[in-house]
């Protein structure tokens, strides 16, 4: 029985050699004969598609290398830019740049590109916005966002509003810095000689062809009135397609802490109330167009611009009555989203907040004739200096002073 066990052995072995080796064979075959696939796709692309910012390299890359995350897919099946920016393209890049800027003081997120305008070259000489672009870059941060005022002579002069406007930044809390990004916007050149004796920054916004005089103060609701409060709208207008975020404020306003921080990053405008209802996305809030932010995009020059055509059809009315009267057609038509800004924080004599530890700007709206708003905004720097020397323990019991002569 014991060779019968050793020849069954020996015939195991011989068939287990057998098919390890024809495992080993199958799989030297296959490595030989395996290649990898050629990339059609590669071969065929273009070296532009390859060009790519060094922004939008650490967005895809996490910033440290890392996988990119999947992309957002936006309403209608687009993939959404989530950069904020427009894609770089031939026609972008060679659009003008304005001069470069040492860094400065940043307030809101922005895109840094230039949205071209129309084919007219309004800065040509002798063009309606001549030297616009550069007045605009030295006075903007370096995200590109500047603060904008209108003066006429009226306004300018000494001891007026411009002197009271630009005293409330010296003394306002954070507010110091903001100063240097201030463009002052002079309606004609007695006010553009004052601007440039109390400030760096200054424009002479000329409208060829408009006969208006825009050096004495002007009566609310006048002819002259309306083109004035107009003719900024056009103003704003270009410095969204020169690729800036502006804040437009009155000049009869006082700073007195820095707004910015209460701009939501979602807002393409972001404007204060004459009424607030409490709620920052309720879009029957009254709005005030004396004070708001604006983001660059074409949405929000379609807005402008709807907005500008729209004073055909309510005539005699200024441009805030009509943007009230618009503003659910323009959300509606351009998906714009509108911030309303809390009257606690941007405050004015038609309703402020009486907390003057939360106020940022203080609005001489709902009051009548420049003596008496001088009168009043100045009774609003006599508080906050009062506040700003009381003792902590003493400041949550301050209260501002009824406004005196304005109509409220």
């Amino acid at each position: 029985m014991a060779p019968k066990v050793a020849v069954t052995e020996a015939t195991g072995r011989q068939a287990a050699s057998f098919v390890l080796g024809c495992v080993a064979t199958l799989t030297v075959m296959l490595l030989f004969q395996y290649q990898a696939p050629p990339d059609y796709g590669r071969a065929a692309r273009s070296p532009v598609q390859f060009s790519t910012s060094r922004d939008q390299l650490l967005l895809h890359c996490g910033g440290n290398g890392t996988a990119p995350p999947p992309p957002v897919i936006a309403r209608g099946g687009e993939e959404a830019n989530i950069t904020g920016k427009p894609p770089t393209t031939a026609t972008a890049v060679a659009e003008e740049q304005p001069p470069t800027k040492p860094p400065a003081t940043s307030t809101a997120s922005s895109p840094t590109h230039h949205i071209p305008a129309t084919s007219t070259d309004l800065e040509e000489e002798g063009g309606e916005f001549r030297g616009l672009a550069a007045a605009v870059a030295r006075a903007a941060t370096d995200d590109r966002t500047v603060i904008i005022t209108c003066v006429n002579h009226a306004f300018a002069a000494p001891d007026s509003l411009l002197d009271i406007f630009l005293e409330g930044f010296r003394v306002g809390d954070g507010t110091p810095e903001l100063l240097r990004h201030v463009l002052v916007v002079a309606m004609d050149p007695t006010a553009l000689t004052r601007c440039r004796a109390v400030h760096p920054h200054c424009y002479l916004y000329t409208m060829p062809g408009l006969d208006v005089d825009f050096t004495s103060e002007k009566f609310f609701a006048s002819k002259d009135y309306l083109e004035l409060v107009w003719s900024k709208l056009k103003l704003q207008r270009r410095i969204l397609q020169l690729g800036y975020n502006f804040l437009f404020t009155d000049v009869d306003i006082v700073w007195l802490r820095n707004p910015f921080k209460h701009v939501a990053v979602y807002a393409d405008m972001a404007i204060s109330s004459d009424v607030f209802f409490g709620d920052p996305d309720n879009i029957d809030n009254f709005p005030n167009t004396g004070f708001f932010y604006v983001k660059p995009s074409a949405r929000t020059i379609a807005m402008t611009k709807e907005w500008h055509e729209a004073r055909s059809s309510h005539p005699g009315l200024n441009e805030q009555p009509v943007f009230n009267h618009i503003k659910k057609k323009l959300v509606k038509k351009l998906k714009l989203k509108v911030q309303y800004l809390d009257t606690a924080y941007i405050g004015g004599f038609c309703s402020y907040g009486k907390d003057l530890s939360k106020i940022c700007t203080m609005h001489a709206n709902c009051c009548i004739g420049l003596q008496s708003k001088i009168s009043d905004l100045k009774g609003v720097l006599a508080d906050w200096k009062n506040y700003t020397r009381l003792p902590p323990w003493a400041k949550p019991n301050a209260r501002w002073t009824v406004p005196g002569k304005c109509i409220h």
